[in-house]
């Protein structure tokens, strides 16, 4: 059933109410556990909700890094906030961790789902519970209230786009890259580059022999296709990329074939894990989207909820590129911002992930 504007809020504040009076929290201090995800949620003991996020895996080091933002919450806030993942990225183990988090009865679960349609039974029966129940990077589960996205997909790539143009000069013939080409956001990620590319840089050509390369997600496809392209096409200049390991593949090409200054990438990638290529030059600018912002920008969602706030457009959630959110175009429960980032030889340090 799709719920009006006035009957989702309602739905909102009776959740928010039944949850003040049932949460099992006191007052105090916030004990944020390990993300660890064996052991117990502590007891309830900064401000009246408890609010766990809940990340495709514990270990992996994006979601380390999202479980800091999760922290600076709790912190700030004093609401018992944590994180707490399965031990890999499995959809079942997932599912299994917020089993866990309903039979404890807590206040607010937020997800990044691994697979949305293995945790609509669960998240379903968690809404049912009067659980609150926020996502991030998950724009198709149906059984959320709000899902958080970073950014439009398309303004995400004339991001992109914008960073390979500076390299480029504004001028030559490029061509994008995606993961997958049934990838559906990195697609749109291309194509919103490639938009963004014809309105802005009328001196840029997309490669109409070759517009699109599929890299399979994979740092190695992504060289070899890279260097494929730039032998086959010598008039070729930048090649978007949009998987985290387009970019550093193509640079790998770029390096090899000695075009280092002459052909140009730009696209998605870890700090930590690129800091050589782009301090050797090889790329000029990596963009992300820091998940440490999107940890705090889900418990702040849900704590407002929590505390019965309306939710409409230019809601703040108090974390840069999520301060002015914005309804995604036809929907009423994705919410757009503008949080990605640009990662060069100078800051590429400072980051910690």
């Amino acid at each position: 059933m799709k719920l009006t504007k006035f009957s989702r809020n309602a739905l909102v504040a009776a959740a928010a109410l039944g949850l003040t009076l049932t949460a099992c929290t006191t007052g105090g201090t916030t004990d944020t556990p390990s993300s660890d995800a064996g052991g117990a949620a502590p007891a309830a003991s900064g401000g009246d909700h408890s609010i766990v996020i809940v990340p495709k895996d514990a270990t992996n080091p994006w979601f380390v890094r999202m479980e800091v933002g999760v922290k600076k919450f709790a912190e700030e806030t004093g609401v018992n906030a944590y994180q707490k993942g399965p031990a890999e990225t499995d959809a079942t183990q997932q599912a299994q961790v917020i089993q866990d988090l309903i039979s404890q009865g807590v206040s607010a679960i937020g997800v990044v789902p691994v697979d949305p349609g293995v945790l609509e039974p669960v998240l379903k029966e968690a809404m049912d519970a009067g659980i609150v129940v926020v996502t991030h990077e998950g724009a198709s589960q149906e059984n959320t209230m709000y899902d958080i996205e970073a950014f439009n997909n398309s303004a995400y790539g004339a991001f992109i786009m914008d960073n390979l143009a500076k390299a480029m000069g504004e001028e030559g013939v490029y061509t994008t890259m995606v993961g997958h080409v049934t990838n559906a956001s990195h697609n749109e990620w291309a194509d919103g580059g490639v938009e963004h590319a014809k309105k802005t840089y009328p001196k840029m050509t997309l490669l109409e022999a070759n517009p699109r390369v599929e890299s399979n997600d994979d740092g190695e496809s992504a060289y070899q296709a890279a260097k494929e392209l730039l032998k086959t096409y010598p008039e070729l200049k930048g090649i978007m990329g949009t998987s985290s390991f387009d970019a550093p593949g193509v640079a790998r090409a770029i390096e090899e074939l000695g075009l280092t200054g002459k052909v140009f990438t730009a696209g998605t990638g870890m700090p930590a894990a690129n800091a050589e290529i782009l301090k050797k030059d090889l790329v000029s600018a990596l963009t992300l989207w820091d998940p440490a912002d999107a940890g705090y920008a889900m418990a702040s969602l849900a704590n407002k909820i929590l505390n019965g706030e309306e939710i409409k457009d230019g809601i703040n959630l108090g974390v840069p590129g999520y301060e002015n959110m914005k309804f995604a175009e036809g929907s009423t429960k994705v919410l757009e911002g503008n949080g990605w980032i640009t990662i060069n030889k100078d800051n590429v340090d400072s980051f910690g992930f």
